[in-house]
């Protein structure tokens, strides 16, 4: 388990935006991944943390671009009629459900 929570981790922030730009913007799936992994960009925020890393620190609601205002925010992005505003809305939420899982495994791992 100490091993697959980061491979779960890193694999759903940096491979999975593709799958999913592939299923959903068949026809430009490699510039819609892009945008996807451009999403994680809100990481920023941790750096307005102490400790910038915390490995034991759950981001889903402490960090300011993790919190369910900014859900809101990137949701509010799926009704704009560009792809490119649909895919960062979709990355962004995206990259919330990958943090969510990963407060959950470290709740399943203490």
């Amino acid at each position: 388990m100490v091993y697959l929570q980061p491979l779960i981790h890193y694999a759903g922030h940096f491979l999975a935006p593709f799958a999913i730009a592939w299923v959903l913007w068949r026809e430009r799936w490699k510039s819609a991944g892009l945008v996807m992994l451009a999403a994680n960009l809100i990481d920023l925020d941790h750096l307005l943390a102490t400790p910038i890393f915390d490995p034991d620190r759950c981001s889903i609601g402490f960090h300011p671009l993790h919190g369910w205002e900014a859900a809101l925010v990137y949701a509010a992005l799926l009704l704009i009629p560009r792809w490119w505003a649909r895919a960062f809305g979709v990355g962004a939420l995206w990259h919330l459900a990958v943090d969510g899982i990963d407060c959950g495994m470290q709740i399943w791992t203490v």
